[in-house]
């Protein structure tokens, strides 16, 4: 949808607008920043976005999407992407 870079107050606009029914989002300061609940959509914060944390649980994430409802938030914690130091072999 390009919405890269918009700010969260007209993003959560936007996907009001668009009539979303799920926005899931891997900003985990947006509750406390935005008055998500009672919104006419429901509300997946993922406990990260990193592709090899999120891949072993698409399942889960695919079953907390197919459960939510609208006007509510869900945490959907499965660990949080730790950078490895690569070390120099020598």
């Amino acid at each position: 949808m390009q919405w890269g870079g918009i700010k969260n107050g007209a993003l959560l606009a936007l996907i009001e607008r668009e009539a979303f029914d799920i926005f899931l989002t891997g900003d985990k300061n947006m509750q406390t920043q935005q008055r998500l609940e009672g919104r006419p959509f429901g509300v997946l914060v993922l406990s990260a976005i990193n592709w090899p944390v999120i891949e072993p649980h698409v399942q889960t994430i695919a079953l907390a999407i197919d459960a939510a409802t609208r006007a509510t938030v869900q945490m959907i914690d499965y660990g949080e992407f730790v950078r490895r130091v690569k070390r120099d072999g020598g």
